[in-house]
């Protein structure tokens, strides 16, 4: 269930998130590839990453001579690919991804990765209901803020203040002409949390 706690933002002050929807060819990653399952190689397989692999590095000893890397034998990196897993494009499942995010300078410092997302693939098909929001960064990460370092003791609009006062939003911005500040908690919260 911890994968789902973005679905804590339809009950927050932030505005609620929309569904948006894509039907049709696989096209959407989830978040990076498109949807793929990890296997165990077969020798076939196996043979083919091998034979790519010597081939990288042949190429990169060939742009780089005065780097020259001895290539492993064949056998040994046939073993090597033998053992491990390699990704297979998915044909039929559902993958669910989770709000993608990080922290970069503090514990406080959230830096949004991705939107979450469902995903169900049915052979070269794909259906996928994203969930979008206003100011898609700005959102995400002031929700991180509101639901894990704000007091939870406190009421819903206390909360708010609190993040305005310590995760704030606000920017001048530019449009090479003219310069304004925006508070973007004006585009994010609900009318009665602004």
């Amino acid at each position: 269930m911890k994968r789902f706690t973005f679905l804590k933002a339809f009950n927050s002050p932030f505005k609620r998130p929309k569904f948006k929807w894509y039907i049709g060819k696989i096209a959407i990653g989830t978040p990076y590839f498109y949807p793929r399952r990890w296997v165990k190689a077969s020798p076939k397989m196996a043979k083919e990453a091998t034979i790519k692999e010597i081939a990288r590095w042949r190429k990169w000893n060939t742009e780089n001579p005065n780097l020259k890397r001895k290539i492993p034998p064949y056998h040994q990196l046939y073993e090597s690919n033998l053992r491990s897993k390699h990704a297979v494009p998915k044909k039929i499942g559902f993958d669910f991804v989770d709000l993608g995010w990080k922290t970069k300078w503090s514990s406080t410092d959230y830096r949004f990765e991705w939107a979450p997302l469902i995903s169900f693939v049915f052979f070269k098909w794909q259906i996928v209901l994203f969930f979008t929001v206003p100011e898609v960064n700005h959102y995400w990460e002031a929700w991180l803020y509101y639901e894990n370092d704000t007091d939870k003791t406190k009421s819903k609009k206390e909360r708010i203040e609190q993040c305005k006062k310590e995760f704030s939003l606000t920017y001048t911005v530019s449009d090479g002409k003219s310069k304004k500040t925006v508070d973007y908690y004006d585009k994010i919260l609900k009318p009665k949390y602004k």
